[in-house]
């Protein structure tokens, strides 16, 4: 089974509950649900997430995009996006955030298994880069 702590960011509360219940058949353990920019922020500080799903498109004023650069700048935390939306000006904002993967919607439950593991093994990876010492020898 798979592991991880997942915050879900989605400001439609059936789609939310939807992907929730698809992390738990995959056997993540959800942190949170988020239906705000500025609730995922403070969600990424009280729940201690391994990785965030994110929704591009959110109520509020701060769109996923903007909440995901604070998360990333903040908490060092993986970013995968959720959108319906695959424009090229979306696309560029959102790659400048540096994510770690962007599922369109609606999406299968092994795309969202293998967009998680994916990014959960590339921030293991780099931690372990990161915390590297010099060879001595």
């Amino acid at each position: 089974m798979a592991e991880g702590r997942i915050l879900v960011v989605e400001d439609e509360h059936i789609v939310a509950m939807g992907i929730k219940k698809m992390l738990k058949s995959l056997g993540y353990q959800v942190t949170g649900i988020a239906s705000s920019g500025e609730d995922a922020i403070s969600k990424a500080e009280s729940t201690f997430p391994d990785l965030v799903l994110m929704d591009i498109m959110l109520k509020g004023d701060i769109d996923g995009i903007e909440a995901a650069r604070e998360i990333i700048s903040r908490f060092d935390l993986p970013v995968v996006y959720l959108s319906a939306y695959s424009d090229s000006k979306i696309l560029e904002r959102a790659k400048q955030t540096g994510p770690f993967g962007y599922i369109v919607k609606p999406f299968e439950e092994r795309d969202l298994h293998s967009s998680i593991e994916m990014a959960l093994h590339r921030q293991a990876v780099e931690k372990v880069k990161g915390g590297e010492k010099p060879d001595s020898s």
